[in-house]
Formats: structure tokens, C-alpha cells, sequence
């Protein structure tokens, strides 16, 4: 599976690992992973250490998550961003809107 989800022990961080291409394809993955949770987690952490691509409907695709979160309340993380990942992320301002590191 490319998109993986799981709870921390105290189910308050739900983290999201992308490995592979994160793009279309992985749409409705990725939002199985935060949709179908049981509980709302107070945060949530995408980590892209394994993701090997980025596009545009990736970026929506966290747009989505942020929405689905509470929009700019969400306590939403980007972590492990190759540099042409975050380079991408600046680009598109999405810092404005994610804690990315």
C-alpha cells in the first residue's frame, strides 16, 4: 500500500506515510487514511521521507485534508519534504498554511 496511516498510542496524532509517487493514482488512499478514522485526531502528520514524486493534485490533496480538518484551525504537519518537495510547497505558499520541515 503507498498511503499508510496509523494513530499514536494516545490516538490524539494521526500520522499519514506516503511512499512512491503521491499524485491521482493515490487520491482515494489518501483519503481513506484520514476519512475512515474512528477518532478525530487533535493532529495530523503527513510524512513524504518515502514519497518519490509530487504534483499539483497532491497539493490538493492536502488541501482537502486541511479542510476535512477544521480548515485554518487544523494542526496539520509536512514532514520529511525532499528539497524539491518543499521547494514546490514555497512555491505554492502551502508554508503559509502547514507546519513544513
Amino acid at each position: 500500500m503507498a498511503v499508510e496511516s496509523d494513530f499514536s498510542q494516545d490516538e490524539k496524532k494521526l500520522t499519514i506515510t506516503v511512499k512512491g509517487r503521491f499524485d491521482f493514482g493515490r487520491h482515494q488512499e489518501f483519503r481513506n487514511a484520514y476519512e475512515r478514522q474512528p477518532v478525530r485526531p487533535d493532529s495530523v502528520v503527513v510524512d513524504l521521507k518515502d514519497a518519490t514524486y509530487l504534483d499539483s493534485s497532491a497539493l490538493g490533496m492536502l488541501l482537502l485534508l486541511r479542510d476535512h480538518e477544521g480548515g485554518e484551525d487544523a494542526c496539520i504537519s509536512v514532514i520529511n519534504t525532499s528539497p524539491d518537495v518543499r521547494k514546490i510547497l514555497a512555491i505554492s505558499n502551502f508554508e503559509k498554511l502547514f507546519d513544513i520541515s
